[in-house]
């Protein structure tokens, strides 16, 4: 292959251009009151690691579409219950973005709130399971799934990736560097992201969970919550349009605008699983009391939804009893139809199915 010249000089951050147009301010405001409600809600879940465990799931399997692995939510749970019987690749794969990006959100605290390329390169070696880091080798070139034309070509030299990275590092950290209110900078961070393509696999995964990450650094959220792959799955070819006519057209307006109606879309279907998950909380939990009361206890509650499929294994984790103990709560659970048992080779789980409803619901999903 002849050596490929990039196409498209990387801007300084912010890029010198008019980014609070009109237009823009009013869709920023849109994008912040529902990131505003988002979090709010988010934090009357009683138990912060049920959001975190659920729909980062759930955002894992829509950014991984993205890149066209495919897996239905009964692959996924599956997988994560770690039984005998048949596994899925596509799955797994899943599994491990939702690893990364808990990763990813475990350094925010390590580090006192910053995102380094050390944890990004981090979450790309557990993410793609390789040792390797930035792009070393020239060659690398993005093309039209559908014509195999060449569409663009990021930077090519080792050098000149590790410089832009050490720069968009610097401009994610550097609060007071610009003025710009955070979902600004968080599609500006995107789009260079992006454009560098800096590791030889995974960058849009990688970027997709550097989004959450920074919102969070932002503090709009709290946690890592934001499903923002499922506004990207279904707008695909747009979004790749989009990132393109800034590299050829410095069309920064149009990106904007995108990213900012993705933040206030996603928010806003976030937001219903939150209202979802939280509506049927308390409903278990009156039900819990009512017909099980010697089984109920905040813990089984956390564990029937942090677990949509559960197993014994995990009740003796999360409330601390004997296996035996936790196959009768299971089974008499399953009996009041709290939960659907299922058998996958010589063991049992068991399914809340009105949460998974849920999930199906308001992702469309499989």
């Amino acid at each position: 292959m002849d050596m490929l010249k990039p196409s498209y000089a990387l801007p300084d951050l912010p890029p010198p251009t008019d980014l609070e147009t009109v237009v823009v301010l009013k869709a920023l405001a849109k994008a912040n009151r529902a990131l505003a409600e988002l979090k709010g809600r988010a934090a009357t879940i009683p138990n912060q690691g049920i959001l975190i465990d659920t729909l980062a799931l759930q955002e894992a399997k829509a950014s991984s579409e993205i890149e066209n692995i495919v897996t239905t939510q009964d692959e996924l749970f599956q997988a994560d219950l770690q039984l005998e019987g048949p596994d899925s690749p596509a799955a797994k794969e899943v599994a491990l973005y939702r690893d990364a990006l808990k990763l990813g959100y475990s350094r925010l605290y390590e580090t006192g709130g910053l995102i380094t390329n050390r944890t990004l390169i981090d979450m790309f070696r557990l993410l793609k399971g390789r040792e390797d880091s930035f792009r070393v080798t020239p060659g690398t070139a993005l093309r039209n799934d559908a014509t195999g034309e060449v569409v663009y070509v990021p930077p090519q030299d080792a050098r000149e990736i590790e410089a832009a990275m050490s720069g968009l590092e610097k401009f994610i950290n550097e609060d007071d560097r610009s003025p710009l209110d955070p979902l600004i900078k968080m599609a500006l961070i995107h789009h260079q992201f992006e454009s560098i393509h800096p590791f030889p696999d995974g960058n849009g995964r990688i970027g997709r969970i550097l989004n959450v990450l920074y919102l969070t650094r932002a503090d709009l959220l709290d946690i890592p919550i934001l499903y923002l792959s499922r506004h990207i799955t279904r707008t695909k070819a747009h979004y790749y349009r989009l990132l393109q006519a800034v590299r050829a057209e410095n069309a920064w307006e149009n990106w904007v605008l995108y990213m900012l109606e993705a933040v206030a879309e996603t928010a806003q279907a976030t937001l219903t699983l939150v209202e979802g998950i939280r509506s049927q909380m308390a409903s278990v939990k009156k039900r819990l009391r009512e017909e099980v009361p010697n089984l109920y206890s905040q813990d089984l509650l956390n564990n029937l939804f942090r677990h949509p499929y559960t197993r014994i294994e995990f009740v003796v984790n999360d409330l601390h009893i004997s296996r035996q103990t936790a196959a009768k709560y299971l089974d008499l659970l399953a009996e009041k139809g709290f939960v659907a048992k299922h058998r996958s080779g010589r063991s049992n789980y068991y399914v809340n199915e009105e949460l998974l409803r849920l999930f199906l619901d308001v992702s469309g999903g499989r």
